[in-house]
C-alpha cells in the first residue's frame, strides 16, 4: 500500500466517519488475535471479521486454520482486503444489514467498528443473527473512560485528526458536539446492546494501547510503559483503559 493511499485512509473525509482501519500489523494487533484465540477457537471455525477494513485481521484468522469472511461498507476497503487476505470470501455490506443466512458463522470479530455505525443496536442484533447457538461474537470499541478521544475532534466546523484529551469525559451534550461522528461507550452502555438478545455475557474487561510507535522509536520506554499499563489491567484502573474487550455468546 502506497503512502499516498495510506494518507487518505487517515486524513480524508471517510476517516472522521468510519474510522481508519488497521494499516499494519504489530505487537499491539498481535496481542489482540491472541486475546480473539484465547476465547474462541478458530482452527477450522467459520469467522466472520465484521468492519474488515483492508483486511489485517481477516488473513490473521485465516493463518490460525480458520475460514474467514470479511465485510466491510467501504468498496475501496473491501478491495484491498481480497488482495490481502487471498482465499477469504471478502464483501461490501453495511453491519446493519449483513448478506448471510441465520446462524452462519462460530465467530464474529468486531473490531473498532461498532462506534461507526449508524445504528449500533441493529448492528449487535445482526451480529447475533448470524452466530449459530454457542457461537461467540467479539467487540474491541472505545472506553468512554480513557482520557483522550483518538477519533479527532470537530471544531468550528472543521475536522481535526488525531488524539485530543479530555473530551469523553464531559457531559454529553458537549462531548456529543466535539466528537458526533463517533461513539465512546460506557461499561452498562455497551452491554445494553445486547439485553434484548439471546445472548450472554462471557467475559468483558479494558485493555490499555499496544503502544507501537513508541516501541518502535524508543524500544526501552516503550516496553515499560507496556508493563506498567498492562499490570493496571488486572486491577480497577483498568476501567481508564483505551478499548472495551466483549465476549458474548449466543444463547
Amino acid at each position: 500500500m502506497d503512502s499516498a493511499t495510506i494518507h487518505e485512509m487517515q486524513h480524508g473525509e471517510n476517516a472522521a466517519l468510519r474510522g481508519v482501519p488497521s494499516l499494519v500489523w504489530r505487537a499491539g494487533q498481535d496481542r489482540r488475535l491472541n486475546m480473539v484465540r484465547q476465547w474462541a477457537p478458530l482452527d477450522g471455525a467459520r469467522a466472520l471479521v465484521d468492519g474488515c477494513g483492508v483486511g489485517m485481521y481477516v488473513r490473521a484468522l485465516q493463518q490460525t486454520g480458520a475460514y474467514v469472511w470479511g465485510l466491510d461498507i467501504e468498496h475501496e476497503h473491501a478491495a484491498l482486503a481480497a488482495q490481502v487476505a487471498p482465499g477469504a470470501g471478502v464483501c461490501q455490506s453495511a453491519g446493519e444489514s449483513l448478506p448471510f443466512r441465520d446462524e452462519r458463522f462460530d465467530l464474529v470479530l468486531s473490531h473498532e467498528v461498532i462506534e461507526h455505525v449508524q445504528d449500533d443496536r441493529l448492528y449487535a442484533k445482526e451480529m447475533m443473527r448470524v452466530l449459530r447457538r454457542g457461537g461467540r461474537a467479539i467487540v474491541f470499541c472505545p472506553n468512554r473512560l480513557y482520557p483522550f478521544e483518538t477519533h479527532g475532534h470537530y471544531w468550528r466546523g472543521e475536522y481535526h485528526f488525531g488524539n485530543t484529551p479530555l473530551i469523553n469525559w464531559l457531559p454529553d451534550p458537549a462531548r456529543d458536539r466535539l466528537a458526533p461522528h463517533v461513539r465512546a461507550y460506557t461499561r452498562r452502555g455497551l452491554r445494553s446492546l445486547f439485553d434484548a438478545l439471546p445472548a450472554r455475557i462471557v467475559h468483558h474487561t479494558v485493555i490499555y494501547p499496544g503502544y507501537d510507535n513508541i516501541a518502535r522509536r524508543q524500544p526501552e520506554l516503550g516496553r515499560l510503559i507496556r508493563r506498567v499499563t498492562y499490570a493496571l489491567e488486572e486491577s480497577p484502573l483498568r476501567w481508564l483503559g483505551l478499548s472495551h474487550f466483549l465476549v458474548v455468546e449466543k444463547l
